[in-house]
């Protein structure tokens, strides 16, 4: 029998469709913020400016971004802890100057501000981080402080990203080598993304996880390259938190870049606030999470070693009980993401991965 496959082509409904929002302009590389005055006229924004940034920043890469910005009307507004006050207080200061467009520029608390207040007022931002210390940079999510710990809320992405190697890679190289356990955490977010695909159902998407993957292995395999603190390793470790931005607007969610080890990274600091940078927590459940897998836990383990980040909770300063205890709690966490946390770890299951972090 003869089968039109056209025909099959032609008369079978196809509905599904996905709006992926990504920066259009991305400059990455020594003396990038430069270019800022010529990013905006590229991409037509023209009106008042919201210059964003931290107390400290502000004196630094925040006052010459000013002095870029000087022939343009900009209104410079210090971001302090990010909370639902400190994002109100912000939305407000914009509205009143009329604002257009905001300049982040800082860390991962200044970023993620402009992400919430862009995408509450429906105006476009800039990310021109200071440090890669997450993949926050060029994500659509958020993590906002609560009484309740940190929540992760949906956000706009950036328009465009300027990320400055020479400033880069002047800060410390614990937010380097955070920023790097942040994106090595995706071989364990997407074996997650993958398992909740097995026993529930969850949609996934391949483009989206392979970029993740591959992401994380760049890395992997340049761990003694960024455990050098010059603008090299600077210059890696943004590619691949650019990378992992784009896997996640892919996927229209954080699920590449974002699964059991995160959750775990959130109930441990909601159980020792300022422990740990993200990333370092997001180091520390991947090696756990893989563990749990039945992966090279081992491997990861020792990358994280070569970079200089940390890899037991001793290295951390807390206990491997409070370890043991975010282990049995993760699952707490948004309960609506299926992972290895998520599938009933006992306690003597947990107790005897927290150990396992110290076996040479």
């Amino acid at each position: 029998m003869n089968v039109d496959n056209n025909r099959i082509l032609k008369d079978k409904t196809f509905d599904k469709s996905r709006w992926i929002q990504m920066p259009r302009n991305v400059v990455v590389g020594h003396d990038a913020l430069l270019q800022i005055p010529g990013i905006i006229d590229d991409l037509g924004v023209a009106g008042p400016i919201m210059l964003l940034s931290g107390a400290t920043t502000i004196q630094t890469v925040g006052a010459r971004v000013a002095e870029l910005l000087q022939e343009r009307p900009v209104t410079t507004c210090l971001v302090g802890r990010i909370t639902y006050d400190e994002i109100q207080r912000i939305e407000e200061a914009a509205k009143e100057a009329g604002s257009v467009l905001i300049i982040a520029v800082g860390g991962g608390r200044v970023i993620d501000t402009a992400k919430v207040v862009s995408y509450n007022l429906d105006i476009q931002f800039i990310s021109v981080p200071t440090a890669a210390s997450h993949d926050g940079i060029a994500s659509s999510r958020a993590s906002v402080v609560t009484d309740a710990g940190n929540v992760s809320v949906a956000a706009q992405p950036p328009l465009a990203i300027v990320a400055d190697t020479g400033v880069i890679a002047t800060a410390p190289h614990r937010l380097l080598a955070a920023g790097c356990a942040d994106i090595i955490a995706n071989y364990t977010a997407i074996l997650d993304w993958e398992l909740s695909h097995r026993l529930t159902g969850e949609a996934i998407s391949e483009y989206a996880l392979t970029l993740s993957k591959i992401t994380a292995e760049i890395l992997v395999n340049n761990a003694d390259l960024v455990s050098h603190n010059d603008e090299t390793a600077a210059w890696i470790v943004v590619k691949a938190l650019f990378s992992s931005g784009i896997a996640m607007s892919i996927a229209g969610s954080s699920r590449p870049a974002s699964g059991g080890e995160h959750k775990f990274a959130h109930m441990l600091e909601r159980l020792v606030p300022d422990s740990a940078l993200h990333g370092e927590a997001c180091g520390l459940g991947t090696i756990i999470g893989m563990y749990f897998h039945g992966g090279d836990w081992k491997g990861i383990r020792a990358s994280l070693r070569r970079i200089g980040a940390p890899t037991t909770p001793k290295d951390l300063g807390i206990s491997n009980e409070t370890c043991v205890e975010a282990v049995l709690r993760a699952c707490e966490i948004r309960p609506e993401r299926f992972t290895i946390f998520d599938t009933g770890i006992t306690r003597e299951a947990a107790v005897a991965a927290v150990e396992a972090l110290y076996e040479v």
